[in-house]
């Protein structure tokens, strides 16, 4: 089993404490987004997981962690969102400069190969030109691209509940010409920096540039850095374009801190249910009322390659 953690919050900039908690309990439960009295229980213990992967803007204060989580036998990488708005944009994301010293910080803890670095959303309005990005991605490149060896990228999506905050702000989605446009000035930045240029869960097609579509939970680097054989096995739960392979996600919509205008994890508000934090309690920003149906989560089928399998590939 593979533990995201988590593409619906920040787990490492807020809920370092619980989140270490719940490996020593070695469960967690969540609650379906889509079903309230339902609550999965799934089981933490690490010789069932194949590996974790976190999702963070800033995990400074989780950096604490990493050598426990580490001496518990967890396998792991960060994918590290990491872009050059400002304020108004990402609106309780601390400076960019202790976030680039975090981000190296976390390279030389776990290795380049686990930290993968995303700059996205892109979008552009009078103020966060194609010009900007040009300037700023190059700068990033140049202060990161010693600490990781791929950027992922991606252009922002409106969702319904998110329209009024885009027209507030001038956020548009991108036609494909601009997105062309964009990806080759990124791209050839990239390139002078030996970074692989990804996309993350688009339709565009950029693969004549030299850009491919990225797989953030990707077996491939699982592989790596577990010395496992596991098989690719599409989500079902992401959207088509999504190549992740299937996990369990441990988190829970609008608790993020970060607050950030275009986040479609923003269901209820960014953190309208941040004031629930328990850091003892099994479920995130939530407690049991009662009510609910707890089911225990069973992988039907082990994602790892049997052994006369291997040998019929060699």
């Amino acid at each position: 089993m593979i533990i995201s953690a988590s593409r619906r919050t920040d787990i490492p900039a807020f809920f370092g404490e619980w989140f270490l908690n719940r490996l020593k309990a070695q469960e967690v439960l969540v609650r379906n987004p889509m079903n309230s009295n339902q609550i999965t229980r799934i089981s933490l213990n690490h010789e069932n997981i194949e590996a974790i992967v976190f999702w963070t803007k800033d995990p400074t204060n989780f950096l604490k962690y990493i050598e426990t989580i580490q001496g518990m036998g967890f396998k792991f990488y960060f994918q590290f969102t990491l872009t050059t708005y400002d304020n108004l944009i990402e609106l309780n994301v601390k400076s960019k400069s202790g976030i680039i010293d975090t981000f190296i910080e976390l390279s030389k803890l776990v290795g380049k190969n686990r930290v993968i670095w995303r700059y996205d959303p892109i979008f552009i309005n009078d103020k966060y030109s194609i010009e900007y990005h040009q300037k700023w991605f190059e700068y990033l490149c140049e202060r990161i691209s010693p600490y990781t060896r791929k950027c992922v990228i991606s252009f922002v999506d409106e969702y319904s509940f998110l329209k009024n905050k885009f027209k507030e702000n001038d956020i548009k989605e991108m036609d494909e010409v601009k997105m062309r446009d964009i990806a080759e000035k990124l791209y050839s930045i990239a390139l002078k920096f030996n970074l692989i240029l990804s996309t993350c869960s688009e339709k565009i097609d950029l693969s004549n540039i030299g850009i491919s579509h990225n797989k953030c939970i990707d077996e491939l680097v699982i592989n790596e850095i577990s010395n496992n054989n596991l098989t690719y096995k599409k989500d079902p739960i992401q959207r088509e374009e999504c190549g992740c392979m299937t996990s369990r996600d441990i988190g829970a919509y609008s608790t993020c801190g970060h607050n950030c205008l275009y986040c479609y994890a923003s269901r209820k508000g960014n953190s309208s249910l941040f004031g629930l934090y328990d850091p003892n309690s099994p479920l995130l920003c939530d407690s049991l009322n009662g009510t609910e149906k707890i089911v225990d989560f069973i992988e039907k089928k082990s994602l790892k390659k049997k052994e006369n399998e291997l040998f019929e590939e060699i």
